[in-house]
């Protein structure tokens, strides 16, 4: 028999579609055997509605259900402190590694608490070697990293693959979260797989002769990959038996998160796919952006497309829940002050290729921005029907996160902040409250290409 791997990521927030997540779990049940190891690649516990109500821990019932064999860190793992991070490896069945997140001491990361750089498990006959690596630019997208450090991940998959090569094992992998660089550390070194996440599209490769795989976000799907002969078959979890007991439990927690009440109505529905948040103006981003204007009373606002949650479309009946999925962090919204001159370089910063593939990264109100894609620039940036004032001083509404991060928009700086609102979703549900849930386009970006 074959050693296999059946490799999820990025679940997130499935934890909040019971009937999803029970499928997940029929999906690995139906094609596990004991020469198969099922391991995920990070942002497993977070964000989402659940996890922000218990700081991850809803992810322990669904790993006490599942028994993964192995895991690594993703970024948004430390969502909510090291601490939490801490007691959710602490506390869950799967081996967790990680070769390249350390303290401030050099030392692993969690290994207080279970965490390893690499190890060894057996599939079947086989010896599998696996080693863990996450994306060194989580220092910079999750603050609540903050103390920690992220060495490069080649170098530190290559120390742990020399090692485990002189432990003796059949099969190499890595268990990425990486993004754009697994391609390198497949052309680096002589590896059977790596297991990817960070990135949300699925993808099934070969690179140097290492199959590389992502299954994709929010449990629609599991990989199996068969390490003799490289081939990589796609599990479609919604042709999966659903787990009822884990149904069933998952329904009653969200029931109890208090935030089943309805605060409003969609006509037409109001569509969240990743397509539309980063081509530019959509609905979502405008409903959002209007919510913060209107809080803050401010002259615009900002909220970045990597902010707003993949989920079902906005349709009908909307509860708290539902708004609380579309930005599911406990960061506030709020006022920073700058001049013109810094939002042309704001905006400037909005058209980016983060992971190789080019996006739009702004989603505002009350402003119009135009931006020539071709020349990389801002071509017309207006503030309430008026042109930019490059010496005025502007307020700007938008998350905190975009205050204590250059990641993104690095023009924004905590210098900037001058005061703070209610958290983000609590500014969503009062703005749909007073002001319905019925956003539509109306030209406030233009990517254009212009001779």
């Amino acid at each position: 028999m074959s050693p296999r791997l059946l490799h999820y990521s990025d679940i997130e927030g499935v934890y909040d579609d019971p009937d999803r997540l029970a499928r997940l779990a029929g999906c690995l049940d139906a094609h596990r055997d004991d020469a198969t190891l099922v391991v995920g690649t990070g942002d497993n516990t977070a964000p989402g509605v659940l996890s922000l109500v218990s700081e991850g821990r809803q992810a322990l019932a669904f790993f006490e259900r599942v028994r993964p064999d192995a895991d690594t860190l993703g970024n948004h793992d430390f969502d909510y402190g090291l601490d939490a991070t801490r007691h959710l490896v602490r506390e869950s069945p799967q081996q967790w590694v990680s070769a390249n997140v350390r303290t401030a001491d050099d030392e692993v990361f969690g290994a207080d608490a279970g965490v390893v750089p690499s190890t060894v498990l057996e599939a079947g006959d086989a010896r599998v070697g696996l080693v863990g690596v996450t994306d060194p630019a989580t220092k910079e997208m999750s603050p609540r990293a903050n103390g920690l450090q992220f060495t490069d991940p080649v170098e530190a998959v290559g120390r742990e693959v020399g090692r485990l090569r002189r432990t003796g094992v059949d099969h190499l992998v890595v268990c990425s979260h990486l993004g754009a660089l697994d391609d390198e550390l497949a052309r680096a070194y002589d590896l059977d797989a790596v297991l990817g996440g960070h990135v949300h599209q699925p993808r099934v490769e070969t690179v140097a002769g290492t199959v590389c795989t992502r299954p994709g976000s929010n449990g629609h799907r599991v990989l199996d990959v068969d390490l003799d002969d490289g081939s990589v078959t796609v599990h479609d979890t919604t042709d999966a038996a659903p787990d009822a007991d884990l149904r069933a439990a998952f329904a009653d927690l969200r029931a109890d998160t208090g935030l089943t009440d309805v605060v409003g109505h969609v006509e037409r529905p109001i569509e969240r796919r990743r397509d539309l948040r980063t081509s530019g103006e959509c609905r979502v981003g405008n409903f959002v952006a209007d919510a913060y204007r209107w809080a803050a009373d401010a002259d615009l606002a900002l909220h970045n497309s990597g902010g707003l949650r993949d989920g079902p479309a906005l349709a009908g009946d909307v509860t708290a829940a539902d708004l609380v999925s579309i930005v599911p962090f406990d960061e506030p919204v709020s006022v920073a002050r700058l001049d013109g001159a810094e939002l042309y370089d704001l905006f400037g910063d909005a058209y980016r290729a983060p992971h190789g593939e080019w996006r739009w990264d702004a989603h505002v109100s009350g402003a119009t921005v135009e931006y020539d894609t071709t020349a990389d620039t801002v071509r017309d940036l207006r503030v309430g029907g008026d042109p930019v004032d490059r010496d005025r001083t502007y307020e700007l509404a938008t998350n905190d996160y975009l205050l204590s991060t250059a990641h993104e928009f690095p023009t924004l700086t905590p210098a900037h902040r001058d005061r703070s609102l209610r958290v983000q979703y609590e500014v969503l549900v009062e703005y749909a409250s007073e002001h319905g849930i019925a956003p539509e386009l109306d030209g406030r970006v233009d990517l254009g290409r212009k001779g």
